[in-house]
């Protein structure tokens, strides 16, 4: 007999490493690395996953439970995968049961349910012995009480297996006497854990005896029964395509279901439920697309990626290109020769840049070879294409972070679109990074990365040009010029202080004014790009003083004007908005800040009949409403595509002549080393919306801090001018590229235990740094280093009633920082669970906030 090591789904530190439970003989042959089971612990059934299976030795694991269900036939989990959810566990610092979940689909993530069956005390006895009613006798109950309880008994007896759930909500007010029969033994309780959702299934018809048989039967069929005959005709012509659903063969023939009853009753027709995949993409037609012919510098990149590829070794490629150059070409070519590998391949897209546009450049290439998975999708939807990934259906799975987890078992190529982009860094636990996550499972496989951005994260391009992080180390590949041949787009820098001293109070620029008023005279279209939603930022007294925030975090709501409400964009709290001040009683309430909302409604009163279709979280919540939208735009029935940055990624429209940047200084602000870094990535990538075809296209970028040098290089499309002078600020102060970071976060109600116990965790984790001889500045020549800033209070000090402490930790060279932080973080587990404190570590963290 073996033991297996288990996983268990209990998420907390005490129970963050393998059990061991007996494999049954039953299951020998059905087990495996990955399989998800039902086991016992403690009091209770819980979900875990095998990590291990190893002989069993000696008589030390006769107390050993065995292993209650096992919960698939096929395991959701390969063996690979378990080995890169132990790798996460450890990268970032999080529990292994929460990296094996974050790799299965919501579907699959079940919980023990309670069910009531016969127990021995009526089903162990010998036929006929004892009746229901004998041992109601022997409960010896009032005769109301005997009948409830013979109902009960007769209830179960029908169903085999009820939810407990169900028999309460059945017998409401017989909770004592449902709890007297378990005890007695009439009734037994179990548990087996449930998943969140089923397999689809439909009613489907089916010959039940083979052709020749069939056609026998039609030839002594009676004239009364024509539409039967017709009915069995009709599925004799068509076998090869069956069973079909029972739904389109009634609509086709225009019978009822009646008569292929009558069929099924005479032995030739069997019914059934068959399993359906659910498609997102169902009743699409997308248009079939062939291969392009490469530019050189497309032929030079696409010819490195594919000796990789051929020669079926390990690779990772930095593809630095400018927006129009190409890129998608090339990807979708070097995918090809994956596929002519008998490979699979992962496309990996920030969540904001999956736009149908995306999807249907590749189903246009692939058509059904291809899964798309991404959080626009229903539960049911992304656990069927999750599972076409699994069963060998399909090639390619195109998604957002989670798809790096995409259960292909001959993977030869990831492809990382964008890969600058700070969404493919998960900031729920596990906090993994999919660049990294990518680049570890492409080692597994002996595949190769390619990360593909217009901008590069500065940590990426650093790693390709001093080729110094042996786990990472990207080559470089460049494409500097776009692919149709024509040129970036002119960007004009607006000093929006010059506007206000002439007396332009608007939002718009007196030169974006006028190029708006051109493309509706010329019938084209612009893009304005606005990185607030909302109506205004936020809501102010102007007699006192008084600004509305939320009651529960320290943050100022932002007035929405459609539900004419304030909103907490961090928790969802939401009020009414105010017509005079809370404080002092006075109308002289004002809204402060440009939000989307705000554009929109300037935009219509300064240009009366002005089409503007607005994109931002507020009006992409319902299913296929981005898709709605931009479809909406590509076939010109809008002037105007205004919203956050969801409207600077990925989109390609011929007619886009105009990009206007409402306000480009609103991230250049936030506490952030970054900040300078993403400003020039928003400018470039929404700079490069305009102008992608025949047109020329034109940028106009409205700024209070104009010499500011991520504006002047965005401005001039340079961006190793760009890198040159960032690298510099941050060699200077010690941040990555040029060391690791750790952000360690503490929360808690009461603000001074906060403090007293974030400070005793910063003295702890300076002391064992200390110990190991790494403790100082990273400004020493040492190769080893390792510092600590902090504590102090969080950029957003409350958070939903919770007050927010953070440390920063920096280090570089061979220190084993993240075992430091997590083990100190072990040894304050009495305080924690005491006070209740909250601790969470960041490794490589890519939001301060």
């Amino acid at each position: 007999m073996e033991i297996a090591k288990v996983i268990v789904d209990v998420p907390v530190k005490q129970t963050d490493r393998p059990f061991d439970y007996l494999v049954p003989e039953s299951m020998r042959d059905w087990i495996e690395i990955g399989s998800r089971v039902g086991v016992p612990f403690g009091h209770r059934t819980v979900q875990g996953f095998v990590v291990d299976l190893v002989p069993r030795t000696g008589t030390e694991s006769f107390k050993l439970k065995p292993i209650q269900e096992l919960l698939d036939i096929v395991p959701p989990l390969s063996e690979d995968l378990v080995q890169l959810a132990e790798w996460m566990s450890e990268r970032y610092a999080s529990n292994r049961i929460l990296s094996l979940q974050v790799m299965v689909p919501t579907a699959l993530k079940g919980k023990a349910e309670r069910y009531i069956s016969i127990g021995d005390a009526l089903d162990g006895q010998q036929a006929g012995a004892r009746s229901d009613e004998d041992v109601l006798f022997v409960w010896g109950e009032e005769s109301t009480s005997e009948k409830v309880q013979q109902d009960i008994i007769r209830f179960v007896k029908s169903r085999g297996q009820v939810p407990l759930q169900q028999l309460s909500r059945k017998y409401p007010n017989h909770a004592a006497l449902i709890k007297k029969l378990l005890l007695g033994g009439v009734l037994l309780e179990s548990q087996a854990i449930k998943d969140k959702l089923n397999k689809k299934t439909m009613k489907a018809v089916d010959l039940a005896v083979d052709a020749a048989a069939a056609q026998e039967a039609l030839a002594s069929f009676p004239a009364k029964a024509q539409r039967q005959k017709e009915v069995l005709a009709f599925l004799l012509e068509m076998k090869e395509l069956l069973p079909m659903p029972m739904k389109e063969l009634l609509a086709t023939l225009q019978v009822s279901a009646a008569t292929v009853k009558g069929l099924e009753e005479k032995g030739l027709l069997v019914t059934e439920d068959v399993e359906v995949f659910r498609d997102p993409y169902q009743g699409r037609k997308f248009r079939a697309t062939e291969p392009l012919a490469l530019t050189a510098e497309q032929q030079n990149v696409y010819d490195k990626i594919n000796g990789r590829l051929q020669e079926r070794r390990h690779g990772v490629f930095l593809l630095h290109g400018v927006t129009g150059s190409g890129k998608t070409e090339v990807y979708l070519q070097t995918i090809q020769q994956c596929i002519e590998q008998d490979r699979q391949a992962i496309v990996l897209v920030p969540e904001i840049a999956l736009t149908p546009q995306m999807v249907e450049r590749f189903k246009g290439r692939f058509g059904d070879q291809v899964a798309v998975m991404h959080s626009r999708l229903s539960g049911g939807e992304r656990y069927d294409e999750w599972r076409k990934i699994r069963e060998g259906q399909v090639k390619v799975a195109i998604g957002a972070r989670s798809a790096v987890f995409a259960p292909f078992d001959r993977l030869g190529l990831i492809i990382m679109d964008e890969e600058h982009e700070t969404s493919y860094k998960q900031e729920e636990t596990p906090k993994y990074h999919a660049r990294d996550v990518a680049v570890k499972r492409a080692q597994q496989h002996q595949a190769v990365v390619v990360l593909g951005s217009a901008t590069p994260s500065l940590e990426s391009y650093y790693a390709a040009r001093s080729q110094s992080n042996d786990d990472f180390a990207p080559l470089l590949l460049e494409m500097p010029t776009r692919a149709l041949g024509n040129n970036l787009p002119d960007v004009r820098i607006i000093d929006m202080r010059e506007e206000l001293k002439d007396g332009n109070r608007s939002m718009f620029s007196r030169a974006l004014h006028k190029g708006l008023e051109e493309r509706l005279e010329r019938g084209e279209q612009t893009v304005l790009l606005l990185n607030r939603r909302g109506y205004s930022t936020f809501v102010m007294c102007r007699s006192c003083g008084y600004v509305a925030g939320c009651p529960e975090c320290d943050i100022s709501l932002t007035y929405h004007q459609r539900s004419n409400n304030l909103r907490c964009h961090y928790c969802g709290y939401a009020e009414a908005a105010p017509e005079v001040c809370p404080e002092c009683g006075s109308e002289h309430i004002r809204y402060f800040g440009t939000g989307t909302q705000r554009v929109e409604e300037e935009l219509a009163k300064l240009f009366p009949g002005i089409r503007v279709i607005r994109m931002d979280v507020d009006t992409t919540t319902e299913k296929g409403s981005h898709e709605k939208l931009l479809k909406q735009f590509r076939e010109k029935k809008a002037d105007v595509l205004l919203g956050t940055q969801m409207v600077a990624k990925g989109l390609d429209f011929p007619d886009v002549t105009l990009v206007g940047v409402i306000t480009a200084d609103s991230a250049l602000n936030l506490p952030d080393f970054r900040a300078a870094e993403k400003t020039f990535q928003l400018l470039t990538q929404v700079a490069g919306r305009a102008g992608r075809h025949q047109l020329p296209g034109e940028v106009f970028v409205q700024s209070y801090t104009p010499e500011h040098y991520s504006i002047g290089h965005a401005s001039q499309h340079d961006y190793i001018s760009f890198v040159r002078e960032e690298l510099l600020h941050r060699r200077n102060l010690q941040y990555p590229p040029y060391c690791r970071l750790i952000l360690v976060t503490f929360s808690h109600e009461q603000l001074p235990v906060l403090i007293r116990l974030a400070e005793n965790y910063t003295r702890l984790l300076k002391e064992r740094a200390n110990a190991a001889g790494w403790l100082g500045s990273l400004d020493r020549f040492s190769n080893d280093a390792f510092d600590v800033l902090g504590p102090v209070a969080s950029p957003i000090p409350r958070i939903k009633n919770r007050y927010r402490f953070q440390c920063m930790i920096k280090w570089r060279g061979d220190v084993d920082a993240i075992g430091i932080a997590l083990e100190t973080a072990r040894r304050m587990d009495d305080d924690v669970q005491a006070q209740k404190l909250l601790i969470s570590l960041d490794v490589d963290p890519q939001m301060l906030m």
